[in-house]
């Protein structure tokens, strides 16, 4: 190795070993002494040598410097004399602090491991600034992380504790002490499957929320900056280091000192396109929606929408040419694009086989991080919370507010990308479009008025074909007003009472003749039109609706069913709507969902009601006590229910029902064939002869098939005797 080579490589180790960018500059200009090819070598090496994760802010060497001849440590010498970055010593105290250990070190500070040791002695986080770090701006930085953090006051975001100066007066404050793995390698670790790790996600949601709700953003997500702990066994993600953090409002300090011209102030991978901006400036909170939006592609996919390494190696200029311009694969796309070992050791670390995963991911959850991932800030997410609400709803199986871009979006897209091709199309097509104006504005109004005639038509037809049904139904004629709603193309908004009167009664009349499906068509259009003005009506219709389709045996239609009456009634709970989310298993999220309802009943189980409401209102607190897996709760709402005087055959069937299977889910087998048999015997005799369409007092029809659905349950379960006669 050449003198003039080594001489490079220990200026390149020398400034690694220098963590602040201005101080970094000061020491080539020292040390390269006006030697522009040395220089040239020096920068080259830096970038080749630069980590992802702390290139513009830490910059620790990776390895020892190595021996030098003369001129090497002349050279050093002379440059670093004046840069001494002593840090404080292990064992010395701070204030009321004694240092333990150092745990971390950046830009600006160190960390420590410290011994508080009074008023109470506990560990903490201690964060000094480095030793010949007491610039001007790294004052202001350091001082507006630590006003930052103590702003802060949540659960997922690490708390400031206390503040002072050391004895040689340079700054400190200690933070709760976080003892943590970073979120994307405690998932990968723990083998989260994606439901797990969309729950963690959507706390750092709302942990920066809270952040910009104090007016704070935070500039440096990613992975490392998240800290997953373990509190009482349960997995707590803590947002850490707002060294870079940025007031929305005011200043964070006096002493708040903008960031110097050409310096990134963040991490590449998981940089917002307007934070790679020359003056960085123009930074808002949706700029840590964006980072977020990284943030959850990797824990979706393994990896960041733009590869690390080739970011740094890019170099700047190429690099904002990419964040600003390029669009990333979908996450779904990511993971199809992986080899076979890499696609394989994604869904072990997700719990899930490759073709799951990624059916899991496509779809809704590639729009939700690429609504997040937008280039054009008014497009993303307005708010960390409206992320965290739209990922809620994927996890309740709820439509999403991410979209696909529209065509019109991806046509802007194009053209910006090609300007000067469209734009000489985009003249051609002008002159002829200037032709054709006319004549085709004349042809789109001609052909308006004609679909607006055949619309008017249509209605006309609709409205026709409803009042000859409605009056079939008044003649009992109810196959024939059957084949008359089969031509109807579509049901007023606003419809009559008449009309919704019919649909039930065809609905009603097809279900007592087994005609499932087309009774379930009549009952969706019902539920489709009917205004939710009599809730007592409105209750039996999708108590009706429920049960067909338990019927037909579309679980997954029974499903958007259950989802659609949850939402309608969330917030007004009906004890026939509660019964009829009830018929099959649910979710979690489904049953969290339907908790409101519970409460309710519970709060008036024991209010002076007659008997018979008493009855309906025991039965399905047993059976929501059953599915949430609460066996003896449910059993003992069943025995109060039993208990009552006043016996209504289809409420007693069922509570027999529910008992049996508590009892065999507690191990007392004989006591739920006893049970059992009981329930079998009440529907046998009710159910013998056909269905009617039935009371209050003995059931209407859908109570009771309720009940014969209820018991196949039971009879599954517990296998210890046969399905009722039909």
């Amino acid at each position: 190795m050449t003198g003039k080579s080594q001489l490079e490589e220990a200026v390149c180790f020398a400034a690694l070993n220098v963590p602040d960018l201005n101080l970094r500059v000061r020491f080539l200009d020292r040390a390269c002494a006006g030697d522009e090819r040395l220089r040239a070598a020096v920068e080259e090496m830096l970038l080749a040598h630069a980590d992802a994760e702390n290139f513009f802010a830490k910059g620790r060497a990776a390895v020892d410097i190595p021996e030098l001849d003369a001129q090497a440590a002349a050279v050093l010498k002379e440059s670093s004399g004046s840069l001494d970055f002593a840090d404080e010593q292990i064992g010395c105290h701070v204030g009321r602090y004694r240092l333990v250990q150092k745990i971390g070190e950046g830009g600006c500070g160190v960390v420590y491991l410290a011994e508080q040791e009074e008023p109470v002695r506990r560990l903490v986080a201690l964060k000094v600034i480095r030793m010949g770090m007491d610039t001007k701006s790294v004052i202001a930085r350091f001082e507006a992380e630590r006003q930052a953090l103590a702003m802060m006051d949540h659960p997922n975001i690490a708390r400031v504790l206390d503040a002072g100066a050391t004895q040689t007066g340079r700054p400190f404050f200690v933070m709760e002490l976080v003892r943590g793995t970073r979120i994307t390698k405690y998932c990968d670790e723990n083998n989260l499957d994606t439901i797990h790790r969309l729950e963690l996600f959507i706390q750092v949601c709302r942990a920066i929320q809270h952040a910009h709700q104090k007016s704070v953003i935070h500039r440096d997500i990613k992975p490392s900056n998240i800290l997953v702990t373990l509190h009482d066994g349960v997995p707590v993600p803590k947002v850490i280091d707002f060294g870079i953090a940025k007031a929305t409002e005011g200043r964070l300090t006096d002493n708040t000192f903008f960031t110097t011209c050409e310096q990134f102030v963040g991490t590449p991978a998981y940089m917002s396109p307007e934070q790679a901006e020359i003056h960085g400036l123009d930074v808002d909170t949706r700029s840590d929606i964006y980072s977020l939006g990284v943030l959850l592609y990797e824990l979706l996919t393994g990896r960041t929408p733009f590869d690390t390494n080739i970011l740094i190696k890019s170099g700047l200029e190429q690099m904002r040419r990419t964040l600003r311009e390029e669009e990333p694969l979908l996450p779904s796309t990511m993971i199809t694009s992986l080899g076979p070992t890499e696609l394989m050791l994604a869904a072990r670390q997700r719990r899930s086989e490759p073709p799951k995963l990624i059916s899991e991911i496509k779809g809704d959850l590639d729009w939700i991080a690429m609504k997040a991932l937008e280039k054009e800030r008014a497009r993303r997410y307005e708010t960390a919370n409206g992320l965290a609400m739209d990922v809620q709803r994927y996890l309740d199986s709820e439509p999403v507010l991410a979209r696909p871009p529209s065509r019109f979006y991806r046509l802007q897209k194009l053209v910006r990308r090609n300007k000067i091709v469209f734009a000489a199309g985009g003249a051609v097509a002008l002159a002829l479009l200037a032709g054709l104006g006319l004549s085709t504005w004349l042809f789109f109004r001609e052909r308006e008025a004609l679909q607006r005639e055949a619309s008017l038509r249509s209605e006309a037809e609709d409205r026709a074909k409803i009042t000859q049904a409605v009056m079939l139904v008044n003649q009992e004629k109810y196959d024939d007003a059957d084949q008359v709603l089969n031509q109807v193309h579509s049901f007023p908004a606003n419809p009559t009472l008449d009309c919704v009167s019919a649909l039930r009664s065809v609905g009603e009349w097809l279900a007592l003749q087994g005609r499932w499906q087309q009774s379930a068509e009549r009952y969706a259009a019902l539920l489709r039109i009917d205004k939710l003005n009599n809730l007592g009506q409105i209750a039996f219709d999708y108590q009706s609706y429920g049960v067909v389709w338990a019927k037909v045996g579309g679980r997954e239609q029974y499903d958007l069913f259950r989802q659609t009456a949850v939402t309608n009634f969330y917030e007004t709970p009906v004890n026939g709507v509660f019964i009829a989310c009830l018929q099959f298993a649910a979710t979690k999220p489904q049953l969290d969902r339907l908790k409101p309802m519970a409460d309710y009943l519970e709060s008036h189980s024991d209010s002076p009601a007659p008997n018979h409401v008493s009855q309906w209102i025991f039965m399905p607190l047993a059976l929501w006590h059953y599915r949430i897996g609460d066996y003896a709760g449910a059993f003992e709402w069943a025995q109060r229910g039993q208990e009552q005087k006043n016996k209504f055959p289809a409420c007693d069937a069922d509570l027999h029902l529910i008992a049996a299977m508590t009892d065999f889910q507690r191990g007392q087998i004989t006591e739920a064939c006893a049970e059992l048999a009981e329930g079998r015997q009440e529907i046998e005799t009710k159910t013998q002869s056909g269905l009617e369409h039935g009371k209050a007092e003995a059931g209407y029809w859908f109570d009771w098939v309720f009940a014969s659905v209820l018991f196949e349950e039971a009879r599954a379960l517990i296998a210890c005797d046969s399905p009722p006669s039909r």
